[in-house]
């Protein structure tokens, strides 16, 4: 198609040829030449000499390069080909089940004879090259003596088999030998410009019909306005079937379902209103086309009316549009519709289809009744890959991540041949719900079974590798995605850059952003998010102003990355000023995701009351984020009173929350206030909370190993703290004493110093140590904020043991390198 870039229209004349007119016949049955065509690859191989039935015994079953001498008056036809053509008649009518090898050799029959330079002989002979798809050879034939016959039958046998590249290179190579199209070409050439989206070429065609005068034909007037409406440029659509000569169903029914699939409902139902006067009425195709593309489209309501207009309407509903009505129904949280669905599902008799079993596992997936789903899959007898994906991904969706895996694992067991949407499924279904080393065993378990990842699984996978900073397992993806070719996709690349930002390599993740051969806002935004996790405030600024530079408008996630930059390096005056440019140069408004960064920017700079004033003048309701990010603060600069304020709030807003709880009782226990602690934690009992374990990932030898704090049962545990102790010595001899602030158990300061070793960051760094080569990096990823004891060790690990350690908490990335941090110690 790249190379299509128009069509070439010859000032010549069409050459017709009327094979019934008597004269033209006989001076057609006069002596000519045929060109030799170029002969098979495979000419000489023995699969070219395979027998066909119905040859000639005394057919040598020699090729072509045997056959036909290179001297073209042997070819010429002489009296005796008419004694050949009988046999020549037999072996063409049973050609019909003949495969490519076989045709070749009636190619070869045809050339030794002479028929070659009859039109009649040449289209049967290009019929049977299109039905193999062997378009090459096809082409051959048209070098003999072009004719528009030769061409028409190429043209619509790609067309049968959607081969549109195909079709419109034939097309120009028919325009460039003088022969015009007529009206059984046009169609299939506009639908393959509406198959390309080539709008360009399309619109040609269509001034070519015009000039013509075969646009007034009603079936290419049909297929322009499905071009059009294929194309997205439906005001030209619904220009040209307002002046159509004979306006029907088809072509209507593709204007609305146009209008309904662009979202634009106001003229979709306008176009559809309208067939009143047109004369003919809606058939159940119409109907699904409106249903079908509002739900497309996102307008569930929509579609749902349409829905019930047809059956006020006296239409019944069929597979299609039962299958585009129930997720629209879903998304919308209808459950009593959708069980009125389900009811009229059972009673027609369409609970065996597959695609509506689908829709109706989905359905209440999307509304929450899990229970329903498994139900409705067990009423469909027989257990069906395409709902069994639908069942996954409807208990993934509302967190059901062990029934999900369950069900997964059962069917693994009944050795169901699972295809990729299942293994995609369950991957997607994992690592969006912490279970980031289950989901790379299953990406290593569905290679092993065969099956092939595609476009969509690898993003599902790579967030999974950026979650516990597995960055050999990111780069395996990357190179599986080099290697499928699927790379320049642009949700493989976002997910690449973010994996790479995750894993501590910002710099990569710039290369893969710059290496993309298309880029949307997603990819500037995951860009975006990555500096501002890695702290580049400076980076972050300069990226946001280049992306408007390349004409990029950004929207509010753009501004969240923006802000938090701004946050993580205290750049407060350059935070506000964005935040108030979002609406003054931008028209966004803010979201509460925008004041929970301004009012976390103002609380780490130790602007507290400034804060809590932007939170009570916040034009609607604060929810948790927004309290979370001042009591984070308030948290960080001891601020008790305020403290209790947020939290409060937060009990009410995240009762179940126990990192809430937390974080007040840190508050009173670094003012010495034990007895609140002690009734913190009674309260946390009563509610059944449990603070949530420490725990870090590292990935070591390919593998990724996870450690909690004071996890004694490592099979290393001794070395680790041997090497601890060892490296608390060295420390206390530079001047470092253990912060035991950040204990919070009323306990001996020496027992404090031990619970400070057992910290899960400090127990993956020392790990590392222990099983990587001297000067590798390390790197770390922590479920939980990274506490200052922590940072100072790390800080001096990095330098006594000369390394580079990468430490990301839920806050941010943390680089330590000769003793300093990238964070300046400001987190």
């Amino acid at each position: 198609m790249s190379s299509l870039q128009s069509l070439y229209f010859s000032s010549a004349k069409p050459f017709h040829i009327n094979t019934r007119t008597p004269a033209l016949w006989r001076l057609l049955t006069t002596s000519c030449a045929c060109s030799n065509p170029t002969p098979p690859e495979n000419a000489h191989s023995d699969h070219f000499r395979e027998p066909f039935p119905g040859l000639p015994d005394n057919f040598s079953g020699h090729t072509i390069e045997d056959t036909v001498a290179l001297d073209p008056g042997k070819l010429r036809v002489d009296s005796s080909i008419s004694s050949r053509i009988p046999d020549l008649e037999h072996l063409i009518s049973t050609s019909s089940t003949a495969s490519p090898t076989q045709v070749r050799q009636i190619h070869a029959r045809i050339l030794r004879t002479g028929l070659c330079q009859f039109p009649y002989y040449r289209t049967k002979l290009l019929s049977l090259y299109a039905n193999h798809r062997c378009f090459s050879d096809a082409k051959n034939i048209l070098s003999f003596e072009p004719d528009i016959i030769s061409f028409t039958t190429l043209i619509n046998a790609s067309s049968k088999f959607n081969d549109f590249e195909n079709i419109l290179s034939v097309f120009s190579r028919m325009l460039k030998h003088g022969l015009f199209p007529d009206a059984h070409v046009l169609p299939s050439v506009i639908k393959a410009c509406a198959g390309l989206l080539a709008v360009k070429i399309g619109k040609q065609v269509h001034g070519f019909s015009l000039a013509s005068g075969i646009s007034l034909d009603s079936f290419v007037q049909s297929s322009l306005v499905h071009f059009y409406v294929k194309c997205d440029e439906l005001v030209d659509a619904h220009k040209l079937f307002d002046n159509m000569v004979e306006r029907d169903v088809v072509s209507w029914s593709a204007l609305a379902a146009g209008y309904a699939r662009k979202g634009d409902a106001v003229n979709a139902r306008k176009v559809f209103n309208e067939v009143k006067n047109l004369g003919f009425q809606p058939n159940t195709v119409s109907w699904n086309g409106m249903i079908a593309g509002f739900n497309r489209s996102g307008c569930f309501l929509d579609a749902v009316l349409m829905f019930q207009q047809m059956h006020k309407h006296g239409f019944k509903s069929d597979g299609t549009s039962i299958s585009s009505v129930l997720p629209a129904i879903g998304d919308l949280g209808y459950l009593s519709s959708g069980t009125q669905v389900h009811g009229y599902v059972i009673k027609n008799g369409f609970a065996v289809d597959k695609c509506i079993v689908s829709a109706l596992i989905d359905m209440y997936g999307k509304c929450g009744y899990a229970l329903q789903m498994s139900q409705v899959l067990e009423d469909m007898g027989q257990v069906e890959v395409g709902a069994c994906n639908a069942l996954i991904t409807g208990l993934a969706r509302h967190g059901l991540v062990d029934q999900a895996l369950g069900v997964f694992k059962d069917l693994q067991g009944q050795r169901m041949e699972l295809n990729v949407v299942s293994w995609t499924s369950v991957i997607a279904c994992c690592s969006q719900h912490g279970k980031d080393i289950e989901a790379l065993e299953l990406f290593r378990e569905m290679q092993s079974a065969g099956v092939k990842p595609n476009a969509i699984t690898i993003p599902c996978l790579l967030p999974a590798c950026g979650n516990i900073a597995a960055l050999m397992h990111g780069k395996a993806a990357h190179c599986f995605s080099l290697r499928r070719g699927i790379s320049g996709d642009v949700y493989v690349g976002s997910a690449l850059i973010d994996m790479y930002a995750n894993c501590g390599k910002i710099t990569l993740a710039r290369c893969c952003f710059d290496r993309m051969p298309v880029r949307n806002l997603v990819c500037w935004n995951a860009m975006l998010g990555g500096y501002a996790m890695h702290g580049k405030a400076k980076e972050a600024i300069e990226f946001f102003l280049l992306m408007q530079r390349s004409g990029l408008k950004p929207d509010s996630v753009s501004f969240t990355s923006l802000l938090s930059a701004c946050s993580q390096s205290g750049l407060t005056e350059e935070g506000h000023r964005y935040f108030d440019r979002m609406t003054t140069d931008h028209g966004i408004k803010p979201r509460v995701e925008h004041y929970a960064c301004v009012v976390s920017l103002l609380g780490r700079a130790g602007k507290l009351e400034e804060a809590y004033s932007m939170i009570e003048k916040m034009p609607f309701e604060p929810d948790a984020c927004v309290w979370g990010a001042l009591l984070s603060s308030c948290r960080v600069h001891h601020n008790m009173s305020l403290g209790e304020v947020a939290a409060r709030k937060l009990f009410e807003l995240e009762p179940k929350n126990p990192g809430n709880y937390i974080l007040l009782s840190n508050i009173y226990a670094s003012k010495g206030r034990y007895k609140e602690v002690d009734k913190i934690r009674d309260i946390m009992r009563d509610k059944g909370l449990r603070k949530n374990p420490g725990c870090s990932w590292i990935e070591v030898k390919n593998k990724v190993h996870m450690l909690l704090a004071g996890d004694k049962s490592l099979p290393q545990m001794a070395q680790i703290m041997d090497k601890l102790n060892r490296l608390s010595i060295e420390m206390k001899k530079a001047g470092y004493s253990p912060n035991t602030d950040y204990v919070l158990q009323d306990v001996e300061e020496q027992e404090k110093e031990h619970i400070l070793c057992g910290h899960s960051e400090k127990l993956a760094v020392v790990f590392g140590i222990l099983n990587t080569s001297p000067g590798s990096p390390l790197r770390v990823t922590k479920n939980l904020r990274i506490c200052g004891d922590c940072h100072a060790v790390i800080k001096f690990i990095s330098r006594f043991e000369r390394r580079e350690i990468f430490v990301r908490d839920t806050n941010r990335y943390h680089h330590f390198k000769d003793g300093d941090c990238s964070c300046g110690d400001y987190w």
